[in-house]
């Protein structure tokens, strides 16, 4: 048995949580994913998934950083989990731990020692329902976000990254102004909120724009140069061979999970 389903957030959370995702599957797969740009939060009620790059097997209770690399997963045919993927510079809110912390990994959620946030993940294990666990979940969110001390800073970033997906070639000195921060306040704040700097989370853009022009059919390297904000193709095909492996055209369904919002 394999099914897939995407579940969109409740009103008062989508500001903050893009989707949720769940994936039951009794087949084994392998599958080369690509930096997104959102972290994750992912509960195995069964096998989790192995990552041959990092040589580890993801906790059954994992939380997925921001990071500028592909990587594989890997199911040996016993799957089943739930993924909440937030907007890119939210999930610091819940969590209470800067995701600075996890940056170019996946660390098991209860490392962070956070009690709220460990039993939520034992609701969800003990639950038989899908959307019951989804029910959980929200709760928890909501709960969380009632409390939450830097609401004005998530917004200002949340704001840039709006203007950075629209126009990716801005540089960090512009979109600090649009931030009415210093270069260096505003290095500090996205980092803080986002888990990467501004420059480096700049080329996760770029990166996923490209795909998401891949996805609508537009094949000519300049074109995609020029609408993503690369200097010229060269460019873009090192950048892109550096988030994905391979150059744009070597892609055979390609998806901007960035871009795209599932439905």
């Amino acid at each position: 048995m394999t099914g897939l389903s995407v579940i969109k957030p409740c009103a008062p959370l989508q500001p903050y949580v893009r989707y949720y995702w769940v994936l039951d599957s009794r087949k084994p797969f392998h599958i080369l994913t690509f930096p997104i740009g959102c972290p994750q939060i992912i509960f195995h009620k069964r096998t989790p998934l192995y990552i041959p790059e990092l040589s580890v097997s993801q906790a059954v209770f994992t939380i997925s950083g921001q990071v500028n690399f592909p990587a594989h997963i890997v199911a040996g045919g016993d799957t089943e989990m739930i993924v909440a993927v937030f907007q890119p510079h939210t999930i610091g809110l819940f969590i209470d731990t800067p995701p600075s912390a996890f940056y170019n990994s996946e660390i098991s959620g209860y490392d962070i020692e956070n009690k709220s946030l460990s039993a939520l993940a034992a609701q969800v294990f003990d639950c038989e329902d899908t959307a019951q666990c989804i029910y959980h979940i929200e709760h928890w969110l909501l709960s969380k976000l009632s409390r939450c001390p830097d609401i004005f800073n998530t917004e200002r970033i949340g704001n840039v990254i709006n203007l950075l997906k629209s126009t990716p070639s801005l540089s960090v000195h512009e979109l600090a102004n649009a931030a009415c921060l210093s270069t260096k306040q505003f290095g500090r704040v996205f980092n803080n909120h986002v888990g990467m700097m501004p420059k480096e989370y700049a080329r996760i853009v770029r990166f996923q724009k490209a795909l998401w022009l891949l996805q609508r059919h537009t094949r000519n390297y300049a074109d995609l140069a020029y609408a993503c904000g690369y200097s010229d193709p060269s460019h873009l095909i090192r950048e892109f061979r550096q988030f994905s492996g391979v150059v744009p055209s070597a892609i055979p369904h390609p998806y901007s999970d960035l871009y795209t919002t599932p439905a």
